[in-house]
């Protein structure tokens, strides 16, 4: 990872597995700091080609030229492996993932929720994983452009033990381009912390179509969607019924995280909601795969989190019933938008 510190002069390779809205605008920063990156791709691939990855930011418009690959051979081993795949894709790792990585070679996820890293750690060794969480507002509005509309701060750590230099290399990478990055001595309970904000805003805003009777823990009547349009950050938080149920799923949460030995802050939960309100009408990623009609991230985001709750001992009725109606939405989710 090093290669320019000791003086080879070989650029430092990375390869991005996954080129949506995160994969790419990350990557795209890596880029600017003069290191050699490679994104694999295929919808975008004759875009990115011609045109590069279009990054419009309120720190300033740029358009990144990466090298462009259709499999993951015509890259080769890298220094570090990005990914920012949907958890939909996690069954690629294998195939995507290992013709990149040789001796030496570092794998970052960017993903949302649990269990990422422990599935590469299972493939590739643990030794070589670290975990990011990313706390950005990006949407992709084309192919191979991205808005970045607001924050963009990256925390990150290694799977399983304390931050160690290669952590401390990639934070520098990106600092160096205004990306304000921390770094981690417990990635583990990082995740937790930002599950406070993921479960109830990525889940609400889609759950909200079949009405908030759904929600309610003991509910056993039919789910359908109600409405047409997911409901946005701002939307959530302006109705009183919707904010309540956002507290509530925080709670719960933030109780899970503290029987499994995270001490997470109550004071979270009002700190994240006025955070929220500042970012206006968000579409969080869920509601967007949702309305694309694509598979929503389950498992990680939701069901997971769920089952760990439930081994710690902790009582979670209304992530239950978010889980539930989630579930069944994402059975008759409407056919992939034009």
């Amino acid at each position: 990872m090093k290669a320019e510190e000791q003086g080879t002069h070989r650029p430092w390779k990375v390869a991005v597995v996954g080129c949506g809205a995160v994969g790419s605008y990350y990557g795209a920063r890596l880029w600017q700091t003069g290191a050699e990156v490679h994104f694999l791709l295929r919808s975008d691939y004759e875009a990115v080609c011609a045109d590069g990855v279009r990054i419009l930011s309120p720190q300033g418009d740029f358009v990144a030229r990466p090298k462009c690959a259709r499999v993951p051979e015509e890259i080769g081993p890298v220094d570090l492996v990005l990914i920012g795949l949907k958890t939909t894709a996690n069954d690629r790792f294998e195939p995507l993932v290992r013709p990149l990585v040789g001796r030496e070679t570092a794998v970052l996820t960017l993903q949302n929720g649990l269990g990422n890293e422990e599935a590469l750690a299972r493939l590739f060794g643990p030794e070589r994983i670290l975990g990011g969480l990313c706390f950005v507002c990006l949407n992709r509005i084309a192919p191979g452009v991205i808005r970045h509309i607001a924050h963009g701060l990256v925390m990150l750590g290694e799977y399983g033990r304390p931050a160690g230099e290669r952590v401390r290399h990639i934070a520098h990478r990106w600092e160096m381009m205004g990306v304000p990055c921390r770094v981690t001595d417990d990635l583990e309970r990082a995740h937790w912390e930002k599950l406070v904000w993921n479960i109830p805003f990525n889940g609400l805003g889609v759950a909200a179509l079949a009405g908030w009777e759904a929600l309610e823990p003991g509910y056993r009547g039919p789910i359908r969607p109600l409405r047409n349009t997911c409901v946005t950050t701002e939307e959530l938080l302006a109705d009183p019924v919707g904010r309540e149920r956002v507290r509530l799923l925080m709670r719960e949460v933030i109780a899970a995280a503290r029987a499994l030995g995270h001490a997470l802050e109550e004071s979270l939960v009002e700190e994240m909601i006025a955070r929220t309100r500042a970012m206006g009408p968000y579409k969080a990623s869920t509601l967007l795969d949702y309305e694309k009609g694509l598979p929503l991230e389950l498992e990680s985001l939701f069901e997971e989190p769920r089952r760990r709750a439930a081994r710690a001992g902790v009582a979670t009725p209304h992530l239950d019933a978010l889980c539930r109606v989630l579930r069944e939405l994402d059975r008759h989710r409407p056919a992939h938008a034009p």
